[in-house]
């Protein structure tokens, strides 16, 4: 982990993407994390490896309040430490078994995961509406040379589509590859963001092409 990326919130997931009682994959500056949702609604980032076989978290399940390996069924708090060892239902697991954990925040349809501890609040898109992520093999370069635009201070980079009103919020990835956010004003209309997703679809396509040809 750089020591550039302590303490920063990074978009992760949108938060129509994780339905309660379910659990997927993400990525932080820290590496891979199982992003889960416990039935009640809350939302929680935990490492993506359970502590007894290396399984990954993200392939297991929710179940209440509680993550659960697939392998052999360990569960885990939000806070990371393990509830029940299904293998001896009577022992109440030590304090030691336990998976590291990120703290998380939603804002405005956003799901942001911290690295270390943050100074501040997450970023916050009042007026925006999250439409849908899609993932482009291109790094962040290649998306503003698609685009003709460069990322805002507040993370943003704005199309030259001003009549759909449409925002992308770029997280970059493992190997030049980068996260897209697709976030729209809040008054969009449907067709607008049918058109909007179009042209985030288009704009991705363009940007591997520009990553292909090793321009940006």
């Amino acid at each position: 982990m750089r020591s550039d990326t302590t303490g920063i919130w990074t978009p992760v997931a949108l938060s129509a993407d994780l339905p309660s009682g379910t659990v997927m994959p993400a990525r932080t500056p820290a590496g891979s994390i199982a992003l889960w949702r416990s039935a009640s609604g809350r939302p929680a980032a935990s490492a993506d490896r359970c502590p007894h076989r290396g399984m990954r978290l993200s392939h297991g399940f929710v179940r209440g309040e509680a993550l659960s390996c697939i392998y052999h069924g360990w569960s885990y708090a939000p806070a990371g430490n393990c509830l029940r060892i299904p293998a001896h239902p009577e022992l109440v697991p030590p304090e030691t078994i336990r998976v590291a954990t990120q703290q998380v925040q939603e804002a405005d349809g956003v799901i942001w995961v911290a690295v270390g501890e943050p100074a501040d609040q997450p970023p916050r898109f009042e007026g925006l509406v999250p439409l849908r992520s899609l993932t482009a093999n291109a790094g962040i370069a290649a998306i503003e040379a698609a685009a003709s635009a460069k990322t805002g201070t507040d993370g943003l980079l704005r199309t030259s589509h001003n009549s759909t009103g449409l925002r992308l919020l770029l997280v970059a990835q493992e190997q030049d590859q980068t996260l897209i956010h697709v976030l729209l004003e809040g008054d969009a209309t449907a067709s607008q963001r049918i058109s909007a997703s179009r042209i985030a679809e288009a704009l991705r396509r363009a940007a591997e092409g520009v990553q292909a040809k090793g321009v940006a």
